[in-house]
């Protein structure tokens, strides 16, 4: 995998791990497992990438993966912020 490829990857796991843990009692629960199961699908996709039919992923893959990536930071400031009250 590539520089930015490898980067996103690391995010995108280290998101679907912290997703996981937000309380089923929030509100962002939802949405945060939505997200996840998208982020998980990327990083299947990824970690298959080295399968000689499968093609690398384009740069405009990897932009959707970090509007996902964007996304899910997002939720995961929410559910801290409603956390917080």
């Amino acid at each position: 995998m590539p520089d930015r490829s490898e980067h996103l990857y690391q995010q995108a796991a280290l998101l679907a791990a912290r997703l996981e843990r937000i309380s089923a009692d929030s509100i962002w629960a939802r949405r945060a497992s939505g997200s996840r199961g998208a982020l998980l699908r990327w990083l299947e996709g990824l970690h298959n990438e080295p399968d000689a039919h499968a093609p690398a992923p384009t740069d405009r893959d990897l932009d959707r993966l970090q509007t996902l990536i964007d996304a899910c930071y997002k939720i995961l400031e929410q559910a801290a912020r409603e956390r917080l009250r």
